[in-house]
């Protein structure tokens, strides 16, 4: 498949970036990013959406069975106020998973939907 089945999305930013060429992710997680892209109306600038378990051991400490290894987590690179209407619209949105980096020039939001129970959110 070379176009991506969710809106505003495309299937290179989806795609591990180890070289792999694994796409996994979730449908009813991408499906809430969707409904969030559109309510938010800014665009989502990804930065990792998939991995697959060997380049995530690679480079996260959650090791083999991270939360990007499920296909239901994603990090987009956002600052200021619009990093706060996304928080604000993740925990709207059912997110389990919040990590906000807003500090230096790598600012980023983490999302995910994975089981509770588990952090709900954190810093970088």
């Amino acid at each position: 498949m070379t176009h991506s089945p969710w809106q505003y999305f495309t299937m290179q930013e989806l795609t591990c970036k180890c070289g792999c060429d694994d796409m996994k992710m979730d449908f009813e997680f991408m499906s809430t990013l969707v409904h969030m892209r559109r309510s938010l109306g800014i665009p989502f600038h990804v930065t990792s959406a998939y991995r697959c378990p060997e380049h995530n051991a690679k480079v996260s400490s959650t090791g083999l069975t991270g939360p990007h290894t499920t296909g239901k987590a994603i990090d987009i690179a956002i600052s200021h106020q619009n990093a706060f209407r996304l928080v604000k619209l993740a925990l709207e949105s059912g997110m389990t998973g919040i990590g906000v980096s807003q500090k230096g020039t790598n600012r980023f939001i983490h999302l995910d939907m994975l089981a509770e129970p588990r952090p709900r959110i954190w810093s970088y």
